[in-house]
């Protein structure tokens, strides 16, 4: 069965207008080593040059980090399975079975996303295990932090045209409703989801909703179109300036077509200490990152959009 995402070429531009606010497997040889070692050196450049005290970045959870090494270096993505846990266990599963090794970027568009993931390579193939259910919104309690930055239109499906508040949770861009609404719900919660921007990774699938397997996408792009149709499980906070080297076109439209790969996909709870990168996030709501926001901020008071927002990220000192 063919995922494919579903692009649109053309976007209407979106005007933001609220203020910045806080809400209350092991390596099997030594060539592979030897090859991880070249990644980090070719990413540790794109260090962020930030000033903030140590007190305002975070260490990444090993067991929620995936390593993605391709020829123009290392990917680093933080897992949420807060958000999406069934898909988050997904890709831990056919990770840890060195699934992904050797994957090609099937189908990649410019300015929108990076499709991987399909043993075929053409987009119609995926694992043996059985498809997953969709997980294109959650549920958020008052103990997931966001740092508002804007609003923007809510889903343009909705019959009703409303706008709902954006900002960060963690590195990872989201829509939500405000939290002080949780008191009225029956779980004590609000809807959130996700937004696909660059360095967002979400799930490819076929038009039946619950048809998400194995194949997924990284955003090379900003496509809102996406949110709250397709599950994010996932954001680039490392090696961002090397989702847009994965090389344009896709197999199933040109034959002679030689895409990139993945040539390792691992954990970085299974690899060994020496063989980990050190790499430290911006907290989102630290005041640090609340300064760092008014960068944003346009001329005439409003703010940019919240997929120009890039998070700063280090190497630990």
């Amino acid at each position: 069965m063919k995922r494919n995402v579903i692009a649109l070429l053309c976007c209407s531009a979106l005007s933001f207008s609220t203020a910045c606010a806080a809400e209350s497997p092991e390596v099997s040889s030594s060539q592979d080593k030897s090859a991880a070692a070249n990644v980090v050196l070719s990413t540790a450049a794109a260090s962020s040059s930030m000033m903030a005290p140590d007190s305002a970045w975070r260490d990444l959870d090993p067991e929620n980090t995936l390593y993605v090494d391709t020829d123009h270096g290392r990917m680093i993505v933080e897992l949420y399975p807060e958000i999406a846990p069934i898909h988050v266990e997904r890709i831990k599963t056919l990770t840890r079975q060195s699934f992904y090794d050797h994957i090609n970027f099937h189908r990649v568009i410019e300015n929108f996303m990076n499709q991987t993931g399909d043993p075929k390579g053409d987009g119609t193939g995926d694992s043996d295990l059985p498809d997953i259910q969709g997980e294109f919104t959650y549920r958020r309690s008052s103990d997931m932090p966001v740092t508002l930055f804007s609003i923007r239109p809510d889903d343009p499906r909705k019959k009703k045209k409303t706008q709902i508040d954006v900002g960060f949770y963690k590195a990872l861009p989201i829509a939500t409703d405000p939290i002080g609404q949780a008191i009225l719900t029956k779980d004590g919660k609000v809807g959130a989801y996700g937004l696909h921007c660059k360095g967002v990774t979400s799930m490819a699938r076929s038009k039946d909703p619950n048809s998400a397997n194995s194949q997924f996408f990284l955003m090379r792009g900003t496509s809102p179109h996406l949110d709250s149709q397709y599950s994010i499980w996932g954001t680039t906070v490392y090696g961002h300036e090397n989702l847009t080297k994965i090389k344009v076109g896709s197999k199933s439209e040109d034959s002679s077509f030689i895409p990139d790969q993945m040539n390792r996909v691992r954990l970085a709870a299974d690899l060994p200490a020496e063989e980990r990168m050190a790499i430290q996030v911006i907290k989102t709501d630290s005041p640090a990152f609340k300064t760092y926001l008014k960068k944003y901020k346009k001329t005439d008071g409003t703010y940019k959009d919240i997929c120009d927002v890039e998070i700063p990220s280090r190497i630990k000192p």
